[in-house]
């Protein structure tokens, strides 16, 4: 990507993110396993283990499909989205202990998801479609060169009012994150590190760290054994009806 000087904030903004989302696309499916660490101010931590798949769709967002394995007391829970460029996102979470599936409601997606420092809406594939943007500057991350951006979402049941990214200059990778709440101070902090190159293509995170700055308590995800191509389909493996079976 050629940065031009003459861009506008907004423009340039956007064509970070459209180059990171080209960069990113083109791997049809995926499925990975995770380590979910909850820790507390204090220090105090629990673990759960999850996967995650993945599916591309064609002239719309991505397909997302969260299962929960350990610990026992929630093994089978899977959380669905369903992205959609241009209307709001569909949500379901499948709860195994009370056999039910229930849709959640776009208002509510900004609450924290089974007690994660994550949202929701952290969890859903974002369409580059429904936010604003705008390059705030450069700046130096460490060692790594950044640009910062502002990305501002345009549906009326964010939590956010603006998160800004670096993403840096050469890999055009996700650093950090900085999240602000609807009074517009700082909520949460993402640091995401770790970077490998699968099937020579992409570049994947293996350590993402979510901080609330607000009670210190933190999430931790530590990303294990990527694979692509595994034939994935929406009907089959993305549909409502398939939470029963996702464990």
């Amino acid at each position: 990507m050629t940065v031009d000087a003459a861009d506008s904030p907004a423009s340039l903004g956007r064509a970070v993110f459209e180059e990171a989302d080209r960069r990113a696309s083109d791997y049809r499916d995926l499925e990975v396993s995770l380590r979910m660490i909850l820790r507390t101010a204090n220090g105090r931590a629990t673990e759960r283990a999850l996967r995650i798949r993945q599916l591309e769709v064609p002239d719309d967002a991505d397909k997302v499909l969260v299962v929960f394995d350990t610990p026992a007391n929630i093994r089978g829970t899977a959380l669905l989205s369903h992205g959609h460029r241009f209307s709001p996102d569909d949500q379901w979470l499948f709860l195994p202990a009370l056999k039910r599936t229930k849709k959640i409601a776009s208002r509510n997606k900004s609450g924290p998801f089974l007690g994660s420092e994550f949202s929701f809406e952290d969890l859903s594939a974002p369409a580059l479609e429904k936010y604003a943007y705008r390059h705030l500057r450069d700046e130096t991350l460490g060692e790594v060169e950044c640009f910062v951006v502002e990305r501002v979402s345009t549906e009326d049941f964010s939590g956010y009012t603006r998160e800004v990214f670096w993403i840096d200059k050469r890999e055009f990778r996700t650093q950090r994150v900085e999240y602000y709440d609807r009074r517009d101070t700082p909520l949460k902090r993402l640091e995401v590190s770790d970077y490998a190159l699968y099937e020579e293509a992409f570049w994947k995170p293996r350590r993402m760290v979510m901080t609330n700055l607000r009670s210190h308590k933190s999430t931790e995800l530590i990303w294990q054994d990527y694979t692509f191509g595994l034939g994935f389909t929406a009907e089959r493996d993305f549909s409502v009806s398939s939470l029963r079976r996702a464990r």
